[in-house]
């Protein structure tokens, strides 16, 4: 909603609440003369005949009872209440962890770890089924020679322009595979002081997650270095692209 629509929804309320004060006040008086005509000719009967005022009283005995019931049937909604006021607090319990793990511009110490990597170029169009082609070669390295990665797969971006990137792609390991495939070789991840961002949800969608990076590096006047990197805590080779959960890391200067 822009400025001007928020403003013509505060005018619109604004005249709702005065047309409602307005019909409540021409609704008032009405209301007032109606108890007024009904106490006047109250004492007048019940002066005049002595049985008269005898049988009324019996009247409004009869109505007592019925008032009871009502209490009674007013007692049975409570209880019936209060279930599902006790079943309501179980839900946002179950939601609040899950959004107190996604972390914002905390900052963090990155460890430097031995990976294997492989290095690549990528358009925009094609970027995430190129990265997905990286991860694809160095699994299939380490798989065929029994070696388990030691951590979640990374990109770390080197360089980017308006057409691509140059990217490597890294898997941690513990023990050094014998043999590498083309483009190959054995490093270490990047390390030091970084912020720590999350992303959820399709790669298509890094755009707004970065957009929010950056407004948050200007907020806080902080210096970022010319590269960043993103940790796929999700496997992007068995994971629907819509579920994907990515840290994004922003080393600083």
């Amino acid at each position: 909603m822009n400025l001007s629509t928020f403003r013509l929804v505060l005018a619109v309320s604004s005249v709702a609440l005065a047309l409602g004060g307005t019909v409540a006040r021409a609704q008032a008086p009405q209301a007032s003369p109606a108890p007024a005509a009904s106490a006047s000719p109250a004492p007048v009967p019940s002066a005049i005949p002595a049985p008269t005022a005898s049988a009324s009283p019996a009247a409004s005995a009869s109505p007592a009872p019925s008032t009871s019931p009502t209490p009674a049937a007013s007692a049975s909604p409570s209880p019936s209440s209060s279930p599902a006021a006790a079943q309501a607090p179980a839900t946002p319990p179950a939601a609040a962890p899950a959004q107190a793990a996604d972390a914002f511009g905390d900052e963090i110490k990155l460890e430097a770890k031995k990976v294997v990597l492989v290095k690549g170029t990528a358009n925009w169009d094609n970027a995430f089924d190129t990265l997905i082609d990286s991860f694809k070669a160095l699994s299939t390295t380490l798989d065929k020679q029994g070696v388990k990665p030691a951590g979640n797969g990374m990109i770390v971006y080197t360089s980017t322009d308006d057409t691509g990137f140059t990217f490597l792609a890294e898997i941690p390991i513990e023990q050094e595979p014998k043999t590498l495939g083309k483009g190959m070789s054995v490093g270490q991840s990047p390390e030091g002081k970084a912020l720590k961002f999350v992303h959820r949800g399709s790669y298509d969608n890094m755009d707004n997650t970065y957009e929010a990076i950056t407004n948050h590096l200007d907020e806080r006047r902080l210096e970022a270095k010319d590269t960043f990197i993103e940790e796929y805590l999700t496997d992007p080779l068995k994971t629907a692209e819509d579920k994907l959960v990515i840290n994004v890391y922003v080393p600083l200067k």
